[in-house]
């Protein structure tokens, strides 16, 4: 049987694509933890037991530290002092910072991108969709590293690095909430429809359109997220 590390997903490279990536030790911890972070499968609030985890994956500590680090760079985990790493629980008002600064930037980059964009952004942007389309529901924090990639394929093309990096760096956040967004029945469906006309209208060079279905498509993303917490008594 396979280990969690011979499983562990690659970090935003695509598949198929005849490159041969090289991987550390550290990264494939990365992977494997970071997914389990998208999934919720990791408890939040709760100190990280970094010795049970060394053994579960069959590492030493060194790579793992390495790796926690670097999940604390993406803003996934942070550090309290004498008790090591941990993850904060979904709120409200974190979805609120993230989805409010994506709207902010996202659907302009991505409008500005697809007017500049070339033959090989574009055939990645496609790449990228039908590895979504592709996903199994039933591997949600599969689904939003996905997605990441396709909302990131559409504003890669603008080539403006700080405008990439804090784009990149929302979309990181974001995929805990992605998770608990699809959860309920039926909006697998709606965020299909909502991505294909994405990429119709990028195909299209439709910046207009386009800008205003990724408003829309993130808006309505933060509406269904704060109505699935629970109001504060």
């Amino acid at each position: 049987m396979p280990s969690p590390l011979d499983n562990a997903l690659d970090d935003g490279r695509h598949r198929g694509e005849g490159v041969i990536v090289v991987q550390t030790l550290a990264d494939r911890i990365f992977a494997i933890v970071r997914e389990r972070i998208i999934a919720g499968a990791i408890p939040p609030d709760r100190p990280i037991r970094q010795d049970a985890l060394a053994a579960e994956l069959g590492v030493s500590k060194i790579p793992l530290r390495e790796a926690m680090a670097r999940l604390e760079q993406e803003g996934l985990l942070h550090g309290v002092a004498n008790r090591g790493y941990m993850i904060g629980a979904l709120s409200v008002e974190q979805a609120e910072d993230i989805y409010g600064l994506r709207l902010k930037i996202e659907p302009m980059a991505a409008a500005s991108a697809a007017l500049v964009a070339d033959d090989e952004d574009r055939a990645k942007l496609v790449a990228a969709f039908e590895a979504l389309d592709q996903a199994a529901t039933s591997d949600l924090a599969r689904v939003a590293i996905c997605n990441r990639q396709f909302h990131m394929a559409m504003v890669r093309p603008v080539r403006r690095p700080l405008t990439i990096q804090l784009v990149r760096q929302l979309a990181v956040l974001a995929e805990r909430y992605v998770v608990a967004h699809l959860q309920p029945a039926g909006r697998d469906a709606r965020a299909h429809l909502e991505h294909r006309e994405q990429l119709d209208a990028f195909m299209a060079r439709d910046a207009e359109r386009l800008q205003g279905l990724l408003d829309a498509h993130i808006r309505s993303t933060l509406i269904d997220l704060k109505g699935g917490f629970a109001p504060v008594v």
